[in-house]
C-alpha cells in the first residue's frame, strides 16, 4: 500500500470516528468493546483504536493545511476576465460588513470580522461551523 492509500484510510477512518462520535456511538468501528479491544496493526492503528476519551489523533496534529479567507466571489465570462487591467474594480457577490468565510482546504469551518492587529490583519471567528455541517460537507 502506497502512502496515498494510506492517507486516504487514514481520512476515512477519521471521518468514520467523527460521524460515530456525533451519533454518540462510543464502541468500536469493529463491535468489540472497550473490555475487550482487538489488537490493531499497521500506521493508521491509533486511529481505529477507541477510547473514552475519543481517537487518538496525535498523528495528524502536525500535518499542515491551507487556511484560506474567503472575502466575497464573483462569476464573469472570460470576455470579461480578459479585460481586467490594473487598477480594474470588480464587484463581489457580498455586502460590505458581512463576515469572511474562513476555510481548511476548501472546506468552511468558520466565518469572521476583519480585524487589525499591530500592522497586520487577522480575523475574529464570529461563527464556527458545527461539526456535523463539516462532516456533510466532506461528502
Amino acid at each position: 500500500m502506497d502512502n496515498q492509500d494510506e492517507l486516504r484510510r487514514q481520512r476515512q477512518a477519521l471521518k468514520d470516528e467523527m460521524e460515530a462520535a456525533d451519533r454518540g456511538e462510543f464502541q468500536a468501528m469493529s463491535g468489540a468493546s472497550f473490555a475487550d479491544p482487538k489488537p490493531s496493526e499497521g500506521a493508521g492503528a491509533r486511529l481505529r483504536d477507541r477510547s473514552p476519551e475519543g481517537p487518538d489523533l496525535s498523528m495528524v496534529m502536525d500535518i499542515p493545511v491551507r487556511l484560506t479567507l474567503e472575502v466575497g466571489g464573483s462569476d464573469m465570462p472570460i470576455r470579461d476576465l480578459l479585460q481586467l487591467h490594473q487598477g480594474a474594480i470588480v464587484e463581489l457577490d457580498r455586502q460590505a460588513g458581512e463576515p469572511l468565510d474562513v476555510l481548511v482546504n476548501g472546506t468552511l469551518i468558520a466565518r469572521g470580522e476583519v480585524v487589525v492587529i499591530e500592522d497586520k490583519l487577522g480575523i475574529r471567528l464570529t461563527e464556527v461551523v458545527s461539526q456535523a455541517e463539516r462532516l456533510q460537507s466532506l461528502r
